[in-house]
C-alpha cells in the first residue's frame, strides 16, 4: 500500500487537488503495479506565512 505525502502552500481549488489525485495514483499505478484502491495520499497544506525561500516568506513574495 503506498502512501504518498504531499506538502504544498495553500490556495489550490479542490478541482486541482481531484486532479492532482488522479494524476498521483495513476502515476503510481503505472509505475509500481499498485491497485488505485491501495494507493494513500496525504496533502500537507501550508500557509504562505509558513513557507520560505531564500529568507522570504512566500506571503511576502511577489512571486507564486
Amino acid at each position: 500500500m503506498p502512501v504518498i505525502q504531499i506538502t504544498m502552500i495553500e490556495g489550490r481549488t479542490q478541482d486541482q487537488k481531484s486532479a492532482m489525485y488522479r494524476e498521483v495514483t495513476d502515476a503510481v499505478q503505472r509505475t509500481l503495479g499498485s491497485p488505485p484502491e491501495s494507493v494513500r495520499i496525504i496533502v500537507n497544506e501550508v500557509p504562505r506565512t509558513h513557507f520560505a525561500v531564500a529568507g522570504i516568506a512566500k506571503s511576502e513574495s511577489s512571486k507564486t
